[in-house]
């Protein structure tokens, strides 16, 4: 026992700030969710899983969790023979359904089977990063970082975020309840009316954090400047009209750089009119989110790493491109963007520091 806390062996916990992993999570899911090269997609998830290993256990432990990882893993599993059967595209026949079933009949091809692979793959790594980002900050400290002017969203982010790890308290109490009165698991069978009390029993307690939330008066500040707030709902007005020309600039003219600026533009804007409407809104803190230099370094490793992806993805979309039709063949791999996917892994350096 240390300080009045319990020494289990593993390091204490990160006292990371939530802005410097909301960062973290941003620079992560953007390439699980824009590219399908297997190379950086496996990349990625050692990374992920590099940093969900080094965090510590928190209340809703692993046990919660491992449920909800066997849950991904299987619906992983599951759309590769989906789009196999159902996408009848590529040249690697493997055999041939009789055209007279519906849907599936036509040819099952090597290149539909390892897309569904690597569409299952990205949702995956999707999966990984915010488990990681909620195994990382609790709810309340996300929360707290949310501008007064999102306090709606904030409340949907309540809901949301503590749904998993409510589901997973949820799920052990009903299992402590089954071998309470004799109930012998028997496989797949005993899934089904776990689901129902389940899936009731975590939306409860989400919606009771949120309501009290509500109750507590969240979000209910008073406007302290009307006069920043009608600026910055004009501001956000003109950054939708520009972002949107931005948009089908690239849509019609390609890679002309010139849609490229007005898509920078518009999202500055937007930032800018959420910051006015935000300190419109009066908000009294007890105390701001505690500081370190290593918050610090991740937050600029992250927010860095997030913009020279999205300038890749803008100028050089080869590079990240990768299609298993209509023939399968080897991705691509750049060692130099590997090495982006390698810095993801920087908390676990970090953790390892604070020791």
């Amino acid at each position: 026992m240390r300080n009045g806390l319990v020494d289990n062996g593993r390091k204490p916990a990160l006292p990371g700030h939530p802005g410097a992993w909301l960062l973290w999570a941003l620079a992560a899911a953007l390439p699980a969710l824009t590219t399908r090269n297997p190379a950086y997609l496996l990349l990625l998830l050692l990374a992920v899983a590099v940093v969900y290993e080094a965090l510590p256990d928190r209340n809703d432990g692993r046990a919660g969790w491992g449920f909800f990882w066997k849950t991904a893993l299987f619906l992983w599993l599951l759309t590769i023979p989906l789009n196999a059967l159902t996408a009848h595209y590529g040249q690697t026949v493997l055999f041939v359904l009789p055209e007279a079933l519906p849907v599936v009949g036509g040819p099952v091809t090597l290149e539909a089977a390892a897309y569904g692979f690597l569409s299952g793959l990205g949702w995956l790594a999707v999966f990984a990063v915010f488990a990681t980002l909620n195994r990382a900050v609790e709810a309340y400290r996300l929360l707290r970082s949310v501008p007064p002017l999102l306090f709606q969203t904030g409340v949907v982010a309540s809901i949301a975020l503590s749904f998993i790890p409510q589901a997973g308290q949820a799920l052990r109490e009903i299992r402590e309840a089954q071998v309470v009165r004799g109930h012998r698991r028997r496989g797949l069978r005993d899934l089904p009316p776990l689901f129902l009390p389940l899936l009731t029993t975590a939306l409860e307690r989400s919606l009771q954090l949120a309501e009290s939330m509500e109750a507590r008066g969240f979000g209910n500040a008073p406007l302290r400047h009307p006069a920043w707030q009608r600026w910055g709902q004009r501001l956000a007005v003109l950054s939708l009209l520009v972002l949107l020309s931005g948009l089908l600039w690239r849509g019609f003219q390609g890679d002309h750089p010139g849609g490229f600026v007005l898509i920078l533009l518009g999202l500055a804007g937007l930032l800018l009119a959420l910051a006015l409407q935000s300190r419109a809104i009066g908000r009294t803190r007890y105390a701001p989110p505690p500081r370190s230099p290593s918050d610090g370094a991740l937050a600029l490793s992250a927010g860095l790493g997030a913009a020279a992806y999205l300038a890749l993805l803008f100028f050089f979309p080869q590079a990240l491109a990768y299609t298993p039709y209509p023939r399968l063949d080897w991705p691509t791999f750049q060692p130099a963007l590997g090495l982006y996917f390698l810095l993801l892994a920087l908390p676990a350096v970090l953790s390892g520091r604070r020791r």
